[in-house]
């Protein structure tokens, strides 16, 4: 059963029959708004990026995005560029891979970030949305919808991070400026 998070909000990612979650997928999907113009409405491409930077004691340790597809340890993957974003089927149009298990123990924290390459603002962005799967079943964990449209490029989607012995989603939705990840670095620092 999927969790429609809200902002701040935090899920732990135990297995409902107690057992840890040992891979996930962080989903992002979006559309191109339709603007009306004189001649009707007509949507213009948009390109979303999906970033995932570790974290270890409050530092940037590594960082996996369109041109760095995997970390350096290998447990967190990007499956690829998308540039247009969806044609509305609600599937992910661009997703990152965490292999919970090989995810080195100085690894405390992985932030995900997503920002308009093309530096388009969310304005012209709908139907955008970030989800948890489960990716040994394909099951949908949580969803949290990036609201707001807005006047900013770039969202602090969530970030999963360890917590005793397991790892805890939490649901940020922070709008900020950028057009790539290391624009954002600045605005991940008060989410650690």
């Amino acid at each position: 059963m999927s969790v429609n998070m809200s902002k701040g909000q935090a899920i732990s990612l135990q297995k409902s029959d107690g057992g840890t979650l040992t891979a996930v997928r962080m989903g992002l999907g979006w559309q191109a708004a339709p603007r009306r113009g004189l001649f009707g409405s007509r949507t213009r491409e948009v390109d979303l990026d999906a970033s995932a930077v570790l974290f270890a004691d409050k530092q940037a340790v590594d960082v996996v995005f369109f041109r760095h597809l995997v970390s350096d340890d290998g447990s967190v993957r990007h499956t690829g560029d998308n540039l247009v974003g969806g044609a509305g089927q609600g599937g992910d149009d661009e997703a990152i891979l965490v292999d919970l298990q090989r995810v080195p123990v100085h690894i405390d924290q992985i932030v995900f970030t997503v920002n308009s390459f093309t530096g388009q603002t969310f304005a012209e962005v709908q139907n955008a949305f970030c989800r948890l799967v489960d990716e040994t079943n394909g099951q949908e964990l949580a969803r949290y919808t990036l609201t707001g449209g807005g006047q900013y490029t770039a969202q602090v989607m969530a970030k999963v991070h360890r917590q005793g012995g397991g790892w805890t989603m939490t649901a940020i939705g922070e709008p900020a400026n950028g057009r790539t990840f290391q624009d954002l670095l600045p605005a991940l620092l008060p989410h650690l």
